[in-house]
């Protein structure tokens, strides 16, 4: 998540009841309904407005927004939903994008939610339009000729609290590069999630985390176990659906070579369905923690990537100061796996540094004439251009070795070409 007491995933109790979390999952194997979403239209309220950065790979990106169902379970936050019900988009590489729209960043009903709920430091609410931000993927253009085994396939959740969307920058970049990326809404755990029609789900975790905390540290450390147990069941009923996409999509994934990332609590989400369901064949976790723990430092309530290791590749990512020296849940996954693992700092990175609040916070400090400090504390001291070029390549070529079989050697060691990442031993 973007937010202060999400700088990992979790912080401290109070925190946590202040603010927003994340969410979670059961297995189960599952009927769907999956149905093109349309986009939803509204005059945008004035405000700052910010542009995102250009995909990189060869390709142009197109994209779809898709209503998912899963029949089999009932909603696990608001009891009186019989289904569970998800929308995810899905970007891929396009054949000719001319004479269709760019895709929003986010839609209307998302934007106000984003607007209300997130926890940005000191980002004035009111007074940035959300929904004006146009992301680099075309809707509904035609998919880019694939071959008989299709694209690659990477899935892609966001921090507690955050929409799908904050993870545009790397999502379309993997997806210009010629992957197929389908970033996942966490229904009632993001800020506020739009559905065909127009209806707009709102995150429930800050009632439900005040709650735990009036209870106690048990009732939080429960709640954050059945946050993950939740986004985790989103994950592996999403796979279930890979096979049978609607449209153009069918046919064109390679369901056999699956990967996996996230921000924050999706990171964790990420390196917790490694480890639970071999469809997934490498994840990258972007400066989540990966246990049930309020500090960075203590080793209590760990998960089980913690207490079993993973045993394919994990790659992960930090701010400053965070690698599996100074995080104790990524100290466990790192004694205990047996897999190819990699620790890397971006150095001067802050935790949002790796959601799309690091290109648009300079931006916002342009249009609000936001203070150094304000940038510093969301966003770190790197250069946000570096940063964003560094993410883009070392997480396309950690995908590329393992997904593809590429191996392009970044992941040995040092480069001068990224001096502001780090390889921590």
């Amino acid at each position: 998540m973007t937010t202060s007491f999400s700088r990992k995933v979790f912080l401290s109790t109070a925190a946590l009841a202040a603010a927003t979390c994340l969410a979670c999952f059961t297995p189960a194997a599952a009927e769907s309904d999956a149905v093109p979403a349309a986009v939803g239209s509204a005059s945008p309220p004035p405000g700052a407005r910010v542009t995102l950065p250009a995909p990189t790979g060869p390709y142009p990106v197109g994209t779809t927004s898709l209503h998912l169902t899963d029949r089999s379970r009932p909603d696990p936050w608001v009891g009186s939903q019989p289904h569970r019900e998800l929308m995810v988009s899905v970007r891929y590489p396009a054949r000719d994008v001319a004479g269709h729209a760019r895709a929003p960043q986010m839609l209307p009903g998302e934007a106000a939610g984003f607007d209300a709920l997130n926890n940005l430091t000191d980002i004035p609410k009111g007074r940035v339009d959300w929904a004006a931000t146009r992301t680099h993927a075309y809707e509904q253009a035609p998919i880019a000729a694939h071959g008989a085994r299709g694209f690659p396939v990477v899935l892609y959740s966001p921090g507690a609290a955050d929409p799908r969307s904050l993870g545009t920058t790397l999502c379309d970049d993997l997806a210009s590069r010629g992957y197929v990326v389908v970033m996942i809404d966490h229904t009632y755990d993001a800020t506020a999630v739009e559905f065909p029609g127009g209806r707009v789900e709102k995150s429930v975790l800050p009632q439900e985390f005040a709650k735990a905390a009036k209870a106690g540290d048990e009732q939080v450390t429960a709640l954050l176990k059945k946050s993950m147990s939740v986004r985790v069941a989103d994950t592996r009923f999403v796979l279930d659906q890979l096979g049978q996409l609607p449209g153009q999509l069918r046919g064109a994934l390679d369901v056999g070579a699956v990967g996996m990332f996230g921000q924050s609590a999706g990171g964790f989400t990420a390196a917790q369905s490694l480890h639970d369901d071999r469809r997934i064949k490498a994840a990258a976790d972007l400066d989540g923690v990966l246990g049930y723990t309020q500090l960075d430092d203590d080793p209590a309530n760990p998960s089980s990537v913690g207490t079993d290791g993973v045993d394919r590749p994990l790659l992960l990512m930090g701010k400053e100061g965070d690698d599996h020296h100074t995080v104790a849940s990524w100290g466990a996954a790192w004694q205990h796996s047996s897999g190819w693992l990699r620790d890397l700092t971006l150095v001067g990175a802050e935790h949002a540094s790796y959601t799309d609040m690091q290109s648009e916070i300079p931006q916002l400090a342009t249009e609000l004439g936001l203070s150094k400090q304000t940038v510093a504390a969301n966003i770190g001291t790197v250069a946000a251009k570096q940063s964003v070029a560094a993410q883009e390549t070392y997480v396309s070529a950690f995908f590329d070795r393992w997904l593809r079989g590429q191996d392009r050697h970044l992941l040995d060691g040092p480069s001068e070409r990224f001096p502001q990442v780090r390889f921590v031993k």
